[in-house]
């Protein structure tokens, strides 16, 4: 097996400056801190989907950071993240251990979360476990279950391939290939991303541990019982979704939606599933006017 290395890998990783390595339980976490001093700006979370790490949020935590303290993990078993969770990389688990990383750092409650794909979804179930009336903005979300039998094949699926000690080499063997990255990113996801961030998935998709934690996590994953738990959300959301994702259905963010009291929708018709990194200044500009308009952040 083979891991990122911060002294390799992640020695011009993108805001390295704000990266530090926090211990908590069993985990490892690489996870960066930016903006105002603690207590001077509300804090706002940051989650990304399987397979990425924090370089997805390369352009959009700066502009977040001058608002907020913006704090942006690789979550367990992606990127420079090391150690189990136990019972491993379930929906709940995943909440469970990024909420102990927050009271670690003491932020144990964010004003804001913002979750892309999968991160969406980690995002909804910590703020339904520890009752946050936080605000809520997920970036072409998977908060819906695989219509059909594919909700149950593909779980099915992953953990069979997860069970073999061998497949996550086998990907990463497919994935030391640049250009085969490039063509991966470009068709799996309708996103048309900078050489930079094709770059850095690089690093990321050869490394047969990371291709065994975003595996493992998709293993894990039950959207059935998050979907049914949508309606308990309190705080406000926004649900964005790109017109030319690949990944995720439009009628599947229509559906949750429907779900959430009170959430908006909104269509980017020419970005794709990576829509915060195609386009990071509209982003920044659509979460920062969001939250605004929240009473807990206002305040």
């Amino acid at each position: 097996m083979s891991s990122v290395r911060w002294e390799v890998e992640g020695q011009d990783w993108p805001n390295r400056a704000y990266s530090r390595f926090v211990h908590t339980a069993m985990l490892d976490w690489h996870v960066q801190i930016a903006g105002p001093e603690a207590g001077q700006a509300p804090v706002l979370l940051l989650v990304h989907g399987t397979g990425a790490a924090t370089h997805s949020w390369r352009d959009l935590l700066p502009l977040l950071a001058r608002h907020y303290t913006v704090i942006a993990p690789d979550m367990p078993g992606h990127g420079f993240t090391r150690g189990r969770i136990s019972g491993g990389q379930s929906l709940p688990g995943m909440a469970r251990a990024l909420g102990e990383l927050l009271t670690k750092l003491g932020h144990a409650a964010p004003s804001v979360i913002v979750g892309h794909s999968a991160g969406a979804a980690i995002g909804a179930r910590l703020a339904l476990d520890e009752r946050w009336d936080a605000t809520l903005v997920g970036l072409t979300p998977a908060l819906m279950p695989f219509p059909g039998l594919a909700a149950r094949l593909f779980p099915a699926l992953a953990r069979a391939l997860f069970v073999n000690p061998f497949t996550a080499m086998i990907f990463a063997q497919m994935a030391s290939s640049r250009g085969e990255v490039a063509r991966f990113l470009k068709k799996s996801t309708g996103s048309r991303i900078d050489d930079l961030g094709i770059d850095l998935y690089h690093r990321l998709f050869r490394t047969s541990d990371h291709c065994a934690g975003a595996i493992g996590m998709m293993a894990n994953w039950d959207l059935e019982t998050l979907s049914a738990s949508l309606p308990g959300l309190t705080g406000r959301a926004l649900l964005v979704h790109g017109g030319r994702d690949a990944m995720i259905p439009q009628d599947s963010v229509e559906r949750a939606a429907g779900l959430i009291p009170g959430a908006e929708l909104t269509t980017l018709p020419d970005l794709g599933h990576l829509a915060h990194e195609e386009a990071p200044d509209r982003l920044a500009e659509m979460i920062l006017a969001f939250a605004a308009q929240s009473p807990a952040v206002a305040a």
